[in-house]
């Protein structure tokens, strides 16, 4: 899958605006051609978006919200990406493959707008759906998609957002920038040196789209907490066996010698039985 750049990489005020996700139909002009024909850089997005939900079937997606990123530090972060997906640990108990052969996530930042648009026309989603997906978008909007569900790998990606974007603390603001008649050194007439503000990014997980099933942003967590699909299937296996391998020890028991010995057994506990009813 090809990464989208983002909308505006040099402004960082233009990275961090934000657009709402909507599923409603389009507005009919007389004027414009129904349906509308897109440029070769929207179709090309379009056809992208649309493919990325016909593969969330296999392939997860993890709605974020971006606020505040720049080029370099959304760089940064794929790279952070990257590292924790090669070395998440495997249990050795989870017969899962490597982390190289697993594959690599992808993280994109989208057009809202257009995503909206291949959401309302992907056939396989009814409205309510479509409805359900949009709202939980709010803001910057990227997504991270994975090769396949595999809950550790997605536990140790999410482990590694939180460190490479640490939550916002409660109460701390932006630094508000200083008027000039506040500042010692204003000389009136003369313009002010432009300050460039320093923004915290932040990263928000909003939701998940896993088989094409839409999970809110405490299942996620829940989700990636999960064992692997053949961690379970092993359970279920060893489970189903457990009466079978009771019944074998049973029989081995019996086997031999002592195979006369329980019909004895077996043999007087009836007279006995039988006995007790006689004389009552």
């Amino acid at each position: 899958m090809i990464c989208v750049k983002p909308i505006v990489s040099s402004s960082i005020p233009q990275m961090a605006r934000g657009y709402v996700v909507s599923v409603k139909p389009p507005r009919v002009y007389e004027a414009k051609p129904t349906p509308r024909r897109y440029g070769v850089q929207k179709t090309f997005l379009y056809n992208q978006y649309t493919r990325m939900l016909e593969a969330s079937d296999n392939s997860p997606i993890i709605f974020l919200q971006h606020t505040n990123f720049a080029a370099q530090r959304l760089q940064k972060l794929r790279r952070d990406i990257a590292d924790a997906n090669t070395k998440f640990s495997v249990s050795l108990s989870s017969p899962i493959p490597s982390p190289v052969e697993i594959g690599a996530p992808t993280l994109a930042v989208m057009r809202t707008s257009l995503f909206g648009v291949a959401l309302r026309d992907f056939a396989p989603f009814d409205a309510e759906q479509a409805d359900q997906i949009a709202g939980l978008l709010k803001g910057g909007l990227a997504v991270l998609t994975l090769p396949s569900f595999n809950p550790p790998q997605l536990d140790a990606i999410l482990r590694a957002l939180d460190r490479s974007v640490p939550s916002k603390k409660p109460g701390l603001a932006q630094p508000t920038p200083i008027k000039p008649q506040d500042d010692p050194n204003f000389i009136p007439g003369r313009k002010m040196q432009r300050v460039k503000p320093i923004l915290t990014p932040e990263l928000v997980v909003m939701g998940a789209l896993i088989e094409r099933r839409v999970f809110g942003m405490d299942s996620v967590r829940d989700v990636s907490k999960l064992p692997t699909l053949d961690t379970l299937r092993a359970q279920i296996v060893g489970l189903l066996s457990s009466p079978a391998v009771q019944l074998a020890a049973i029989l081995s028991e019996a086997s031999g010698g002592k195979l006369a010995r329980t019909l004895e057994g077996l043999k007087k506990g009836l007279e006995e039985s039988q006995s007790a009813e006689a004389s009552s």
